[in-house]
């Protein structure tokens, strides 16, 4: 492997560590025309690897935040606001659990927010990091694959 198939990989799956469906597979078909097992490799690496790093980075902040709040608000406690979104975020979590939040992550949110949202709700840090990642891959394939026969489709089609 030489160094620009070696910058080729980490570029596509740091494009993956944020999110699948806007930014890491549309990267990833750009870079690997014709490689797909080096696409799928660096779209499920990068995917995985933003799970582990934003689950941690987040289960980490929120330890913060919760000393914060106990510092600032020793006597009183501050009135919960619930916007559209906080219902919204309630609702898929009460009604799909960890699995929706993990299915929904890499093709509606993005890795960051997922995460958040997971380690938010589930402190169990092997069990995010596992839905989340099985999740990632799952859409991986699936985002890939599918790109790859719409294209052949539109690509017949146009000529």
């Amino acid at each position: 492997m030489d160094s620009t198939e070696i910058l080729k990989f980490i570029s596509a799956a740091l494009a993956n560590t944020v999110s699948l469906s806007k930014i890491g597979i549309p990267t990833v078909i750009a870079l690997y025309k014709s490689n797909y097992v080096m696409a799928l490799l660096s779209s499920c690496f990068g995917a995985i690897l933003g799970t582990v790093v934003f689950t941690y980075v987040f289960a980490g902040l929120l330890k913060w935040w919760e000393r914060v709040k106990e510092g600032m608000f020793t006597s009183k406690h501050p009135k919960k606001i619930f916007t559209k979104f906080n219902r919204r975020v309630i609702r898929v979590k009460n009604r799909f659990g960890l699995i929706g939040i993990a299915m929904l992550t890499p093709i509606l949110l993005s890795i960051p927010i997922g995460a958040f949202l997971a380690e938010r709700f589930y402190k169990h840090k092997g069990k995010v990091i596992l839905y989340l990642s099985l999740a990632s891959i799952f859409w991986c394939f699936t985002l890939y694959f599918s790109y790859l026969y719409f294209y052949d489709s539109f690509k017949s089609w146009l000529n």
